[in-house]
């Protein structure tokens, strides 16, 4: 069915309770972005994955919708969102309920099964009501789009560091555990032998003996393949399940170093091997994703996870289009840097600059702009270390995608929350200006004030 509306329920509950609009202030960032999202796009947009009068009521949708925002903006996960959740007045108001919750509102892994029923696309349309936040503030104009900076970067699966010990091991466990469930006899499982010899092969690569560690890694892939044949020939009608993980067991027991398309994770075996070139991290296990924010005051205008390890500049014609498509205007200048060579005839419509010209050749008012294209680099580090970003614990491609967006999302938030939260301190600076210079009785506008702030803060 439909989600519930909970503004009946509230506008209907213990008349004896104070409500929240009473007992939190009104200025708050949180209470304050609370009453500028549109929160009624959820419900016309979403309402079409659910069906009428059939099974029970869906979660309410600006529930959903806010602990989302909440957790890729705190760095929170579905675990610990829901429990913050319990404890802060200001997030339950944000999520919409007008008195305070003494019971958790969901069970965590419902944000699970509600990211899978929506997808990519409709995940999409939370960042999109966060760049129509900034342009009813009107902090986000159409000049603000017409340059951008695009860039790459590498969002890691949370995968163990794949050695082939390790593949072989895990792979065997998977092909065990599924023979148990349907039923299958094996002839031996290696249950204990394959542990034995997986934890000594991990002592002898950690004291240097080589040869010794090789043996025990062969030893583990005889054990994997003598698993894969035994099921082979006792399952004849093999489930969908049970033929996925055969091919990634062949896969990954017949697979060399230098092959390409490998598998570096039983569980997620999407995951790519990428070398951005970092002296600390040679190689990162995970998918690239792709970003545009505004060369002026760094909005996130579009971002998106990408697969197959494609080229820099084969992903810029489709993050340009998902700008367009989220903000209604077309980037007329894209800065990038020198891995975007050779596509400025895919975007016609866009004048791509890449850096690395000289100072002197261009005027002072174009190498600003060039100079800003860096300020894309700082952008990534706060999605790591803030939005995570940096580990991606959502299963699948799709999982790739809409925790990238995801943490898009969370990004612009925290912006938005800044901006309320300096126009509530510059309020406060205000009243306090006024009474320790004895200036009360004067009529001097707060907006003068205002005009002149950046010069004060």
């Amino acid at each position: 069915m439909r989600p519930k509306d909970i503004s009946f329920e509230e506008s209907h509950g213990d008349l004896f309770r104070s409500s929240l609009e009473q007992i939190l202030d009104r200025k708050h960032p949180l209470y304050v972005m609370a009453n500028r999202i549109d929160w009624e796009r959820f419900d016309k947009s979403f309402g079409e994955l659910f069906t009428q009068k059939q099974g029970r009521p869906g979660l309410p949708t600006r529930l959903v919708v806010g602990l989302h925002y909440l957790k890729h903006a705190f760095n929170e996960s579905d675990e610990s969102v829901v429990a913050r959740f319990l404890e802060n007045p200001y997030w339950q108001y944000f999520c919409g309920f007008r008195q305070f919750q003494h019971e958790l509102p969901i069970d965590p892994s419902s944000l699970t099964r509600w990211r899978k029923r929506l997808g990519p696309k409709k995940i999409e349309e939370l960042l999109t009501a966060t760049i129509n936040a900034a342009k009813e503030e009107k902090l986000l104009t159409e000049k603000h789009v017409e340059r951008v900076n695009v860039d790459t970067t590498v969002q890691e699966k949370a995968i163990a560091f794949p050695t082939d010990a390790r593949l072989y091991h895990k792979s065997r466990r998977a092909l065990v555990k599924l023979a148990k469930v349907m039923n299958i006899d094996l002839r031996q499982n290696y249950e204990r032998t394959g542990r034995k010899v997986f934890i000594k092969q991990g002592r002898y690569a950690s004291a240097g003996q080589h040869n010794r560690a090789k043996k025990a890694t062969k030893k583990l892939k005889t054990m994997l393949g003598c698993v894969i044949r035994d099921i082979e020939r006792k399952c004849s009608n093999r489930e969908a399940l049970l033929v996925k993980a055969l091919n990634t067991a062949r896969k990954i027991f017949s697979q060399k170093r230098n092959d390409k398309n490998k598998v570096y994770s039983v569980h997620a075996p999407e995951v790519e091997c990428i070398a951005k070139g970092k002296v600390h991290q040679k190689y990162e296990f995970g998918c690239k994703v792709s970003m545009v924010s505004s060369s002026k005051d760094n909005w996130i205008l579009a971002i998106d996870a990408v697969h197959g390890n494609p080229f820099d500049g084969h992903t810029l014609k489709d993050a340009l289009q998902q700008v367009k498509q989220i903000t209604g205007w077309q980037p007329l200048h894209a800065y990038c840097d020198k891995g975007y060579r050779g596509v400025a005839k895919e975007v016609p419509e866009t004048e791509v600059h890449i850096s690395g010209k000289k100072k002197k050749s261009m005027k002072a008012s174009l190498w600003k702009w060039y100079a800003r294209r860096c300020a894309i680099e700082p952008i990534f580090g706060h999605l790591k270390s803030d939005n995570r970003l940096e580990r991606n614990h959502l299963q699948g491609k799709d999982g790739d995608r809409m925790n990238a967006i995801l943490s898009g999302c969370g990004f612009n938030l925290r912006k938005l929350l800044r901006v309320f939260f300096l126009s509530f301190f510059q309020r406060l600076f205000w009243r306090y200006f006024n009474y320790s210079t004895g200036l009360i009785g004067l009529n001097i506008s707060e907006t003068n004030f205002e005009m002149t702030s950046a010069y004060v803060f």
